[in-house]
């Protein structure tokens, strides 16, 4: 049976699938819910969680909200655990935490005052 007839995978989810080698319901039954969510991550696209749970309701042949909390926590970890191994994206920086500084604000409140200082080598005089 293809991909594309399983329960809870739409024609979006399918297509991830096959464009990452998993074709049919004894591919995604090989890989198992977890590596064939991380072969599309790996593969540059963005799915959610909802991707993972409706795999798993596939193999599982339930509507993927039937899938256990308890299942889901493992899953979920098990995801984590393989993102983490995962290297940085090439072309772009590991993000670093993101700070917010204020700098002051006008007698009013009303926001940030600039004192404007003359630029070396300019000539207003």
């Amino acid at each position: 049976m293809s991909t594309t007839q399983l329960r809870n995978i739409g024609p979006k989810s399918a297509a991830w699938l096959r464009q990452v080698g998993l074709r049919t319901e004894e591919d995604l039954r090989a890989a198992g819910s977890v590596e064939a969510f991380m072969r599309v991550k790996r593969a540059g696209f963005r799915p959610s969680l909802n991707l993972l749970y409706a795999l798993e309701g596939a193999l599982q042949g339930c509507h993927w909200q039937e899938v256990s909390q308890a299942r889901r926590q493992e899953m979920v970890a098990a995801v984590e655990a393989a993102a983490a191994a995962l290297p940085p994206p090439r072309g772009r920086p590991a993000a670093a935490p993101v700070t917010t500084t204020n700098h002051g604000s006008d007698e009013g409140g009303h926001g940030p005052s600039f004192d404007f200082l003359d630029s070396p080598g300019r000539d207003d005089d």
